[in-house]
């Protein structure tokens, strides 16, 4: 079975947005840990709108925090902000329960991260772009925007190709030999890998200067890559107690705690909420084992003894009013450590 996964480095115009959005959400929390932000984000050249709704009582200069993470992502121009952030937000659990959702959570054993492998290295080259972009003067030229993404049929890799925009002053083949020797090749090696850097030839632009981006737009690389089921909800910009974020958190510790357990090696769990009701209407886990042959099995009545699923009881249970949100959104909330849904669960 052939896998195929993305993955954004903060730079992507969305990833950017993604964290503008989520900047916006730690700020009020920091200020207002009851705040209910809603908030959305679009970006183009040279622009930056933001809108939404919050209900809070904190008070500041939006559009100076704005731009402050814009250039702290790495971009160099200072954008215009245009804001348009109305006081309706939601003041109740049920009520934060307004739409309908459905969210997954998934772990595996194929990682340390209980992450799917592809996953793992495309987000470990991103990753390892942007840390020499901002740490090694001999990767100076890198801009912030760019991608990766890695194909894997069975458990092994057989294609990569990334996407990585660089000053106009540097050579293509220098970009692809810098790239493959100190990013692709330490990350999944070259041994039966087709390997493509910047396929069509020079990316010299990238970026707000070339794309336009919306936070939100890229929920499915956040979930797993696109390999399990996506529910459609997105998380960026949302306050802790909406559903459609704390449901998507602790599914996934619930799936990280049925693999852990040693019951399954991998897990699955898919909560669907209604609106108007904090309760979940329905809450299935499954998981599959080697030991069982890969038989499926059910464990959705064990991770509803275990899980309250009522989106304030999950903000109580993983200290989830607080800012963390920004740097969940840099690479994506999952297989990484220092975010409470990550941590070990006895």
């Amino acid at each position: 079975m052939r896998k195929t996964v993305e993955a954004l480095a903060p730079g992507h115009p969305d990833r950017a947005c993604d964290q503008i959005a989520d900047a916006i959400v730690d700020e009020y929390l920091r200020r207002d840990p009851a705040a209910s932000v809603n908030v959305s984000v679009l970006g183009s050249r040279g622009m930056l709108v933001v809108a939404g709704d919050v209900r809070s009582k904190a008070d500041f200069d939006l559009s100076t925090l704005v731009k402050q993470v814009y250039a702290d992502i790495g971009y160099a121009d200072e954008p215009e902000v245009f804001a348009n952030v109305f006081a309706a937000g939601l003041d109740s659990e049920k009520a934060r329960a307004n739409d309908a959702c459905s969210v997954n959570g998934y772990a595996t054993r194929e990682t340390r991260e209980l992450m799917p492998r592809a996953c793992v290295f495309s987000s470990d080259i991103v990753r390892r772009l942007d840390d020499l972009r901002r740490t090694d003067p001999a990767f100076s030229w890198l801009l912030p925007d760019a991608r990766a993404q890695v194909v894997m049929e069975r458990d092994r890799v057989v294609c990569v190709t990334v996407l990585a925009a660089h000053a106009p002053n540097v050579v293509a083949n220098d970009v692809r030999a810098a790239i493959l020797d100190r990013v692709v090749s330490p990350i999944v090696g070259e041994e039966g890998v087709r390997l493509y850097v910047n396929p069509q030839g020079a990316v010299a632009d990238g970026g707000f200067a070339s794309g336009v981006g919306v936070s939100g737009r890229r929920a499915s690389i956040d979930a797993y890559g696109g390999l399990i089921p996506h529910g459609g909800a997105t998380i960026s910009g949302k306050d802790p107690r909406r559903a459609e974020r704390t449901g998507l958190y602790l599914s996934r510790l619930a799936a990280r705690w049925i693999v852990g357990q040693e019951l399954a090696s991998s897990a699955l769990v898919s909560v669907v909420y209604s609106p108007g009701s904090a309760e979940p209407i329905h809450v299935e886990a499954s998981g599959v084992s080697e030991k069982s042959r890969g038989s499926k099995m059910d464990f959705s009545n064990l991770v509803k003894t275990r899980f309250d699923f009522r989106p304030d009881a999950i903000v109580e249970r993983l200290g989830l009013a607080k800012p963390m949100y920004r740097a969940a959104a840099a690479y994506g909330p999952f297989g990484r450590a220092g975010f409470p849904w990550e941590e070990t669960l006895e």
